[in-house]
């Protein structure tokens, strides 16, 4: 009997033993997690954002640091301290802005870029768009210096060699997040040369790579020669608390019976917008009662202009040019019909953004987005039959719409940033 309660006795105290071990390394973890100190560098942060980049910075960010990083974000551009995203995200003292007076922002091509630096003879800028991305690395090296932070995270090719110096400087290990490749944004034609080879510098100096789709991840693995065990897949979301159902600013449209088929993005070979006019001259033979909107601006904005009136349909395509965050709940609660014709879309969160808004939407199979919903209608970018076949059958078929409606939005609300932040926690645990 008295073996009895000694065994008990020792093998309870082994037990709470254990607990407190396990308890301390869980307490550890835990400490380790909130105290994690990361150095961002990005392009652009809204209100003053140019595409769907600076929102998945602005929001990564945000989440991030409910999670108990303390985040310094480094910027191009010096912004204003009354900025409205800095009480919005940045009244938190997690999150601390540093600006470098560059006027390097995404989405650049070379012709933008020197069309938007006054290159004076004492100009600090660099007259060249990529000599003006070694620049910006260096003034990150100098930014690194001066900051204790655990690891850093650098959101696409503009921001890699920064990362590239700030690691060289810190010995601190580096996470490159991939938005977008040149293959992307070429949609799949011919590639700046110059461009790649920072993509692939950055990407073979990262100690772990994150894509925002496995549809980028292959692209990265394939077209670059990376081993795909050093990239974590990450998936952006959606802030469902930002989705304000608002007016319909197409109501008089609306009114007169007309159906409203919505293009949302920029305007360049990426996104397919010579598609989505081919297609809507398909949908207007059948449907002439049928209005097609393009809202967003870029490159390609004049010739698209030029093909509504080659294809003879001008006056049933409205062009808005690039929209405020405010007006595109609007917009998208306007449509009847949502279309993302991406030739390659690394994710798309404009198809989000439409679901949240319970818009039917359909998407190219070409884009990582088709990865996460179900609830849409997919269809391949080329494919301007099957793309006016299914604008056609929504239109038609009121049940299908709502049904497209309903689902979709109920799905989407899964699709949020907290678990994109939490999978980028588990990407840093990984270097550290």
């Amino acid at each position: 009997m008295q073996v009895k309660r000694y065994v008990n006795k020792k093998y309870k105290s082994s037990l709470t033993a254990l607990y407190e071990k396990a308890k301390s390394f869980a307490s550890r973890g835990q400490k380790q997690v909130k105290e994690q100190k990361i150095l961002m560098f990005g392009w652009e942060l809204p209100p003053f954002n140019s595409g769907g980049l600076g929102v998945a910075c602005y929001e990564l960010a945000e989440s991030l640091s409910r999670r108990g990083s303390r985040i310094t974000f480094v910027l191009p551009k010096k912004q204003n301290v009354k900025l409205p995203f800095a009480d919005l995200v940045f009244a938190s003292d997690k999150i601390e802005i540093t600006g470098i007076d560059s006027p390097l922002k995404p989405y650049q091509t070379l012709k933008s870029y020197n069309d938007e630096v006054v290159l004076e003879e004492n100009s600090m800028y660099d007259p060249n768009l990529f000599g003006e991305v070694l620049r910006y690395g260096k003034q990150a090296a100098k930014v690194a210096k001066k900051k204790n932070f655990d690891v850093i995270h650098a959101h696409d090719w503009l921001s890699f060699p920064a990362g590239i110096e700030a690691k060289k400087i810190s010995h601190k290990p580096l996470v490159v997040h991939v938005h977008a490749t040149e293959f992307d944004r070429s949609g799949n034609g011919p590639i700046d040369q110059r461009i790649y080879n920072i993509e692939r510098v950055g990407l073979e100096n990262a100690d772990r790579i994150i894509t925002v789709s496995q549809f980028t991840k292959n692209k990265i693995a394939k077209g670059y020669g990376i081993d795909p065990n050093k990239i974590d897949v990450v998936y952006n979301g959606i802030n469902a608390t930002k989705i304000v159902q608002t007016q319909n600013c197409f109501k008089n449209i609306k009114k007169s019976g007309k159906k409203i088929v919505l293009f949302l993005g920029r305007i360049t070979i990426q996104k397919g917008p010579d598609y989505f006019l081919k297609a809507a001259k398909k949908v207007i033979h059948f449907k002439p009662n049928t209005i097609f909107i393009m809202a967003g601006s870029g490159d390609m904005e004049k010739q698209m202009i030029q093909e509504t009136a080659y294809l003879g349909i001008s006056d049933k395509v409205v062009f808005t040019g690039f929209l405020s965050p405010d007006k595109l709940n609007s917009i998208y609660s306007s449509a009847d019909v949502y279309i993302m014709p991406s030739v390659s879309e690394p994710f798309g969160i404009v198809a989000l953004e439409a679901l949240a808004n319970k818009t039917p939407t359909i998407i190219s199979k070409q884009s990582g987005v088709s990865e996460t919903v179900e609830n849409v209608l997919k269809v391949d970018f080329w494919d301007i039959d099957e793309i006016a076949n299914k604008v056609l059958s929504v239109l038609d078929h009121k049940s299908l719409g709502q049904c497209l409606s309903d689902m979709g939005a109920a799905e989407v609300s899964n699709n949020n940033w907290d678990e994109a932040a939490t999978k980028c926690l588990q990407t840093y645990r990984k270097v550290r």
